[in-house]
């Protein structure tokens, strides 16, 4: 069978297949603790799980809209009005079955053979994977942990040239846990106005800040129509296998993704539009709860990881991931990654799978049990020293 060649540039994503790897090794028996998947360990909250059923046994088991429920748009744009300080109309709002088809449609809708797209490294490797996928051409962005996980703001403004048509932020960010701060996001928007640039603000983790605040581009003054906010349930409902994500555009690409919805998915799947209904109006203590857990975790990890010899982690200002710096060890972060799975049983990921300037990184995601992460603390220090001792012997 001849594929297509376009098939040769789209890319995947490694966590699933490093989660694969260290089921195969469970299967032998192994214990395997588990930290490369961004998921929440938390079930999806009960009042969630209740208005779902709801939806069901009342029928909302058939195509819906194309562009998402009404009450769900109508909850969306409420909730993004009152937490990310802008005024959202519903009927901005888009509604697809999970965040990663938003990437997509963004990309197809704007971006011709040979435009450039300017994306964070390491960042999500969809970014990359579906500019190249499109056509377009990839530019890295560097985040380093010398900046706090922040953009280099003159950096950025020098990579700008009349083909860069798309930029892509995330804040609070995978795989860093980095913020952006006010000044950044403010200087980010006189670039897109100068250059006039289309941002996507991917805002997945907004709700899961410890330290400052989160600022959405789409907040600033004119910045609203020139960006498109990203967003969904996943990471701050727990609702990661609903598969629930949203937008809110800027009108001109109303058209575009509603034509790009009927040609891929037709629509998002109705009784869980239900659900989300609730998730936004309904108790929010379930997700404080989480959040203060989380930070908790984070305390508990990157002290942790700190106190064993050659490794450097900065404490992250958000989401539920450390990016720690492995190359006082004397590998780098896939060695690291490989040998630590291999030897001690705990899976995380290489720096590499998010770009080219985390190679002496790996990600670590602390979206499991303090038990669980105190007894993979344990096996990465004594992989560590042990690792030491034979390069000393």
């Amino acid at each position: 069978m001849r594929l297509a060649s376009r098939m040769s540039a789209i890319g995947t994503e490694t966590a699933f297949e490093a989660a694969a790897r260290a089921r195969e090794l469970e299967a032998t028996g192994r214990s395997v603790i588990h930290l490369e998947i961004g998921e929440p360990d938390f079930d999806t909250p009960a009042n969630i799980r209740a208005a779902a059923k709801r939806g069901l046994d009342e029928g909302y088991t058939h195509y819906g809209p194309v562009l998402g429920l009404p009450a769900l748009r109508e909850a969306i744009a409420a909730d993004v009005t009152a937490r990310k300080g802008f005024a959202a109309s519903p009927e901005r709002v888009v509604v697809t079955p999970g965040a990663k088809p938003i990437m997509f449609y963004a990309i197809e809708a704007l971006i011709e053979p040979g435009d450039e797209v300017i994306f964070p490294d390491p960042g999500f490797p969809i970014y990359e994977s579906m500019t190249r996928y499109c056509g377009g051409t990839p530019v890295r962005l560097p985040i380093r942990q010398s900046n706090d996980f922040r953009i280099d703001l003159d950096e950025l403004a020098g990579m700008i040239t009349p083909r860069t048509k798309l930029l892509v932020i995330n804040s609070p960010a995978n795989p860093t846990g980095g913020l952006f701060t006010r000044g950044d996001i403010e200087r980010i928007g006189e670039l897109a106005v100068q250059h006039d640039l289309v941002v996507l603000a991917d805002e997945i983790y907004g709700r899961i800040v410890y330290e400052g605040e989160h600022v959405s581009l789409a907040s600033l003054p004119g910045l609203a129509d020139r960006t498109i906010v990203l967003d969904g349930f996943s990471k701050t409902y727990a609702m990661t296998g609903w598969r629930l994500g949203y937008a809110i555009l800027p009108e001109p690409l109303l058209l575009p993704f509603s034509r790009l919805i009927v040609n891929s998915v037709s629509c998002t799947s109705m009784f869980s539009q239900v659900a989300a209904v609730e998730a936004l109006t309904g108790p929010q203590d379930a997700v404080d709860t989480m959040v203060e857990e989380f930070r908790a975790r984070r305390a508990l990890i990157v002290a942790g990881l700190n106190a064993i010899p050659g490794i450097d982690c900065h404490e992250p200002a958000g989401a539920f991931y450390v990016f720690p710096d492995v190359s006082g060890t004397g590998l780098d972060g896939a060695a690291f990654a490989d040998g630590l799975l291999a030897e001690a049983g705990v899976c995380v990921l290489a720096g590499t799978a998010f770009g080219q300037v985390g190679r002496d990184h790996v990600r670590i995601s602390y979206a499991n049990s303090r038990e669980n992460l105190a007894e993979a603390l344990r096996r990465i220090g004594a992989f560590v020293a042990a690792r030491s001792q034979a390069g000393s012997a």
